[in-house]
């Protein structure tokens, strides 16, 4: 009888994964569901054929080296694949695989929480309920700013940017973006197209990062572009920390620059910088993008998918090492 694939799952997983995994391979769960030391990962991996890792394992040239040569693939529950040496994977041999398209609704209902979020003011309202502070209303009352007709800057119109300006035009916004390349007229949807971030800022009243994290994004949100935007603008972050330059945005919350700025992604997380919190203009979540029910079931099933190729000889859909 053939035996089933050893796999080392690095976290806790939703139940219905973490049933098929059992169903069709040899797992080695996280029950714990605590980050593995690069040791405890090299053991947990004696012997095992593939990993399903999530993006709070980094995978650096040295960590890829420090693998048992049985390890044939990292099925990747993350559609971001900044975590992994994709280079140093190629040369292990080692397959690396995404989950891409499945978590594009639930990114951007967050984006679009952020928006209304950061606009109305919504931390600073909550906290005033739950602390028994509220004491009063009139009509100059924690004025916010209105979301309705504005024009909303997208900076990366892959899939969640995408939906995102369709959630958008809900609202009426004015959709404008900055992309690789400029999007077919019936993806852009009467979107306008701005061949750099130089034109694209000044247009901005409101602006969401849903770019990815390379070396060429890295702080690419800093000061001299926070300086284009319109005065009074909305800044909102649901893609990686790493893009936005936090010395910046912390300055340009504190002057007004930036109105305000709803952000669900930070450089170190899950330990942010104490500054967003001190701040009454921020609306800060602990990188909830994907975080429903039906859309980390979706990734895990894709990562699972991803696996079941592989170990039956053919290429993985969503493969990316």
């Amino acid at each position: 009888m053939n035996r089933k694939p050893v796999v080392v799952v690095t976290r806790k997983l939703p139940p219905a994964v973490e049933q098929r995994l059992a169903r069709d391979y040899a797992p080695r769960f996280n029950t714990e569901d605590r980050l593995y030391t690069t040791e405890e990962l090299r053991q947990h991996c004696e012997g095992a054929q593939a990993i399903v890792a999530t993006h709070t394992e980094k995978f650096s040239a040295d960590v890829l080296a420090r693998l048992p040569d049985s390890v044939r693939v990292i099925a990747n529950f993350s559609v971001g694949v900044d975590h992994c040496d994709l280079a140093a994977a190629r040369e292990r041999g080692i397959v690396v695989t995404n989950t891409p398209d499945v978590l594009a609704d639930a990114t951007a209902e967050l984006t679009m929480l952020l928006i209304l979020g950061a606009a109305r003011r919504a931390s600073e309202g909550e906290r005033l309920i739950r602390g028994g502070r509220w004491d009063s209303w009139s009509p100059t009352f924690m004025l916010g700013t209105q979301v309705t007709g504005k024009r909303l800057g997208i900076v990366g119109m892959g899939r969640i940017g995408q939906v995102t300006a369709k959630r958008a035009r809900a609202f009426d916004m004015q959709i404008h973006y900055h992309n690789r390349r400029r999007l077919d007229p019936e993806l852009e949807a009467g979107a306008v197209y701005h061949d750099s971030l130089d034109s694209l800022l000044p247009q901005s009243e409101f602006l969401a990062l849903h770019c990815p994290n390379t070396p060429d994004t890295r702080d690419l949100f800093n000061a001299d572009r926070i300086a284009q935007l319109p005065d009074g603008a909305i800044v909102v972050n649901s893609a990686r920390g790493n893009i936005v330059d936090e010395d910046a945005i912390i300055a340009a919350l504190r002057s007004g620059k930036i109105r305000a700025a709803g952000l669900d992604v930070y450089k170190k997380e899950p330990r942010i910088r104490p500054e967003f919190a001190e701040l009454a203009n921020t609306f800060l979540l602990p990188h909830l993008g994907s975080a429903t029910h039906e859309t980390r079931d979706a990734m895990g099933f894709r990562a699972l998918d991803n696996l079941d190729a592989v170990f039956a000889g053919r290429e993985p859909g969503d493969r990316v090492a």
